[in-house]
């Protein structure tokens, strides 16, 4: 157990970083939509040109019917749906007996006669005419008699007045003309329409109707690539989009593509593990960037599910380039259009179609959206990257229309102001920026060059209190910046360091000698160590104004770190020269430290001691320039200053041909020519 607890603490950071890949996977494919989504607008496609690809049935599916040949055949069935009637004997004795009690002054064998009549009349049918005045006497009724129903013809039943014809033409005329005078007989129907159980046979028969006609099987060619989707193929389209509704409705085999999905992506994952192992161990190495660069992999992937729980929502709205301007904001072109490309290929695992054209589109408009910003100067660039953005896209998708369709008008209005929302949420990323440098600590370039403003605070109060060493931060600030660049590094980040580096000079500017300009040196009235302390505060002093204002960590890191822990080379010296007989406590003489840690805060310490230290050259020429900067240097490099920094002898080599170049140009050191 004692065995397994130590190797866990003595791998304890390479775990956490297999974690959070392991802990990126899983949430990208366990919130990942498990069944397969239909992507294609099929309202916009209607009655045009099939731009895609040739699609095939993915699966067996059924073709629906429209809602015009729905509501035709039910249409149909309403104007041929055969009516019931009842077949009522009561209302047939109801009537007799009115009739009996109007005929009672007639005498006995003439009201039987009548009756008989009549009885016959009820007997054949006699029907309401008000619900079949669209119906002809060869029409088909249904009537219900007791239990059974027979469809009969309508003419074969009486109307009221057929009935009353039928009766008094077989009555003697002295009969009927009594009856006409003593009575006044109508005949009421006993055949009458029955609403309810038409209506409700109607509605059995209206649900009864078939939603589809025939099928398409599996594999079978649905649409080439440039046919028109006519109203048949668009009828087939909408049908396959209604089976994989269907399909994410049953979720029975839906996790049948998780092992696929986790393969996939694991590998996209396991592409930007080892990007960053060959190519930026420094970042593999910190977890907090690490950290930050899966979130972003992370939340763009998450993004693009949206279009799958929310079919409102088109995938094209989604701002996929956002990605690539954060990833530039902190980091360089490279790893920023590494990360977005991965990004782009683990969205496209779950697209149904079209995924090719999505890479095509995201990871070139994504590079555009990176050069936009490559060198950033402040954040209106974003205002210039939306525009940049939204061209290219337009550019991309109208090409790939014309190719498709070989008209440059059939792009649609809905394209356009879907790719417009899409670029205009890019500046999302301004916000974005600024959140992410608060909750990791991060510096953006932009912030960089904002710090690096001279007309910020610090440095305004610097140049009016401290002007010499203002005027020192400026040539360290141009020196480092140089050597950066020769050897690669963070430029912005080392000129805002070095512009800030001696701040803590502010409080008492007097005592440093590039502020002197009245030949007036306190230092005369203090004793060594005391000048030593005041030289060795201002390290820390700058870093309490640094912090009161607010600056970055990775800005005030280079204050800590531009003297390391060298001695006040000078005052130890006089003291030691002063004081021969005396044990010296060089701690009294030694700055603070740390030593540099990055090639950044290295460069920083070498420009700085070298600036400071050309100024007090008696000749400038090209022998002292050069002895110069190999003395102070390689001094620093004795003391292991730049032990935990990532600068290479060859890096230091390069640095200083590049110091000596430029203090040759600065002191305007001259070839001199042979007589």
């Amino acid at each position: 157990m004692n065995r397994i607890f130590a190797y866990l603490r003595d791998r304890h950071s390479l775990l956490y970083k297999l974690f959070l890949f392991l802990a990126s996977l899983f949430v990208m494919v366990w919130l990942s939509p498990k069944e397969a989504r239909f992507s294609y607008n099929l309202v916009e496609l209607r009655n045009h040109v099939w731009p895609h690809e040739t699609l095939k049935a993915p699966i067996d599916f059924a073709i629906q019917k429209s809602e015009e040949e729905l509501d035709d055949e039910k249409r149909a069935i309403r104007s041929n749906f055969t009516p019931y009637f009842r077949f009522d004997s009561s209302l047939a004795d109801e009537a007799e007996q009115r009739m009996a009690y109007q005929l009672d002054a007639l005498t006995s064998e003439e009201r039987t006669t009548f009756l008989m009549l009549a009885d016959q009349a009820y007997m054949t049918g006699i029907r309401a005419t008000q619900n079949v005045v669209n119906r002809g006497p060869e029409d088909h009724i249904l009537v219900v008699h007791g239990n059974l129903a027979e469809e009969k013809k309508l003419g074969i039943y009486l109307t009221p007045a057929e009935a009353d014809s039928f009766v008094f033409s077989r009555l003697t005329p002295e009969l009927r003309q009594s009856i006409r005078e003593k009575a006044q007989i109508a005949f009421t129907a006993n055949v009458v329409y029955d609403s309810a159980r038409t209506e409700n046979f109607m509605q059995q028969a209206l649900g009864n109707v078939s939603l589809t006609r025939g099928a398409v099987s599996l594999g079978s060619v649905i649409i080439n690539k440039g046919e028109m989707v006519d109203d048949e193929r668009y009828h087939q389209l909408v049908s396959l989009q209604r089976a994989y509704e269907l399909k994410r409705e049953d979720k029975s085999d839906s996790w049948a593509v998780i092992p696929g999905q986790i393969v996939l992506t694991a590998l996209c994952l396991f592409l930007l593990f080892q990007f960053l192992r060959l190519f930026r161990r420094h970042i593999l190495a910190s977890d907090s960037r690490l950290l930050f660069i899966l979130l972003m992999v992370v939340l763009n992937v998450l993004m693009s599910y949206i279009p799958s729980y929310w079919n409102s929502v088109p995938l094209l709205v989604l701002p996929f380039c956002i990605l690539p301007v954060i990833m530039r904001a902190f980091y360089d072109t490279r790893l920023a259009l590494f990360v977005h490309i991965i990004a782009c290929m683990i969205i496209t695992i779950k697209l149904p179609a079209d995924r090719y054209a999505f890479l095509f589109i995201q990871v070139l408009t994504g590079i555009f959206a990176i050069f936009s910003i490559v060198n950033m100067r402040n954040r209106s660039q974003l205002f210039f990257s939306v525009i940049v953005v939204l061209f290219v896209y337009l550019l991309i998708h109208s090409s790939m229309g014309i190719m498709a369709e070989g008209d440059v008008l059939s792009f649609r209005s809905q394209d356009f102001v879907n790719y417009t929302i899409s670029a205009v949420l890019v500046l999302l990323g301004y916000p974005l920026i600024f959140l992410f440098e608060k909750i990791f600590g991060f510096v953006s370039d932009v912030t960089l060059m904002e710090l690096a403003d001279t007309n910020h605070p610090l440095l305004r109060e610097l140049a009016e209190k401290a002007p010499g060493t203002f005027q020192h931060s400026m040539q360290v600030a141009n020196l480092s910046e140089e050597a950066i660049r020769s050897i690669g590094g963070n430029h912005l980040l080392i000129r805002a360091g070095a512009l800030y580096h001696d701040i803590g000079k502010a409080d008492a500017p007097i005592y440093f000698i590039e502020n002197q300009a009245t030949g007036m040196n306190p230092h005369d009235e203090l004793s060594f160590e005391e000048s030593a302390s005041i030289i060795i505060s201002h390290v820390l002093k700058g870093v309490e104004k640094a912090k009161a204002q607010k600056l970055p960590d990775v800005v005030i890191d280079f204050i800590r770190t531009h003297h390391g822990t060298t001695n006040t080379g000078y005052f130890l010296t006089m003291f030691k020269r002063n004081h021969p007989d005396e044990e010296v406590d060089e701690e009294l003489f030694r700055y603070p430290g740390p030593i540099p840690y990055s090639k950044e805060t290295a460069v920083l310490m070498m420009a700085d001691a070298v600036e400071a230290s050309s100024r007090s050259l008696p000749v400038y020429d090209t022998e002292t320039i050069d002895a110069l900067v190999e003395k102070i240097i390689d001094h620093q490099a004795d003391q292991h200053q730049f032990d935990n920094s990532d600068i290479t002898l060859k890096d230091i080599t390069a640095i200083k041909k590049i110091f000596k170049k430029k203090l040759r140009s600065i002191y305007h050191v001259r070839v001199e020519y042979p007589k």
